[in-house]
This record gives C-alpha cells, structure tokens and sequence, in this order.
C-alpha cells in the first residue's frame, strides 16, 4: 500500500511540474523569435522591425539610382501572407516554414508589432 501512495505521489507530481515550470515561452515570444531568425535570416532585417518594410538596397543600374524595398506587412490578409512565404520569389528566401510558423508569424506582425 506503501508503495502504490508513494508511485501516485510521484505520478501526481510529475504531471503537474510542467504547469510550474518557467521554462517555456509565450507564443508571443515564440513568434517574436521567429520573426527575427526563422531560416538564418530574419524578417526584421528587410521589412524592418515592426513589419513596416524597409529600405533593403540601392544601388546604380544602367545609370539609374534603383531602389530594392521590401513591403510592409502589418496588414496584409492571412491567405497573402501565407502565400507569400510558401511560393518563390526573386528577392525573399524561401524558408521552408511549417504552417504553426507561418500562423505564428502571422499573429506577431498583423497584432504585436502595431503597437
């Protein structure tokens, strides 16, 4: 009988210590963490640090100042924004996100970062 409490004292204890535990982050945190480093690179560095876009580059073409922008994405649909990290394109990496990263990121830039 001894032994059976003390397996359920154990037992109780282990289920409950992750509940105290501080170890683990909100999901803000998470997609803040993301946002800045996903794949290598952040989303920070080009469209800057609160999803407004940014200024990536300038530089002289066939005599013409030309201006690489990245936009800002503060308020761009849910759809676009996952299409947008999921297809290619010729500026942006393609990052091989899963769609928990895509939905967290997308939580970050459309509410955290307008404020």
């Amino acid at each position: 009988m001894m032994r059976f409490l003390l397996t359920c004292n154990v037992f109780l204890f282990l289920s409950f210590t992750p509940l105290l535990s501080e170890d683990f982050i909100s999901k803000m945190e998470y997609a803040k963490m993301l946002y800045s480093n996903p794949r290598g690179i952040g989303c920070n560095k080009c469209h800057g640090e609160k999803a407004e876009g940014a200024i990536i580059s300038k530089y002289i073409s066939r005599g013409k100042e030309v201006t690489l922008s990245a936009p800002a994405i503060t308020s761009v649909s849910k759809e676009r924004f996952s299409q947008a990290l999921t297809s290619q394109h010729k500026v942006m990496p393609t990052y091989f996100l899963t769609w928990q990263e895509i939905d967290s990121l997308y939580y970050y830039v459309s509410s955290e970062v307008k404020k």
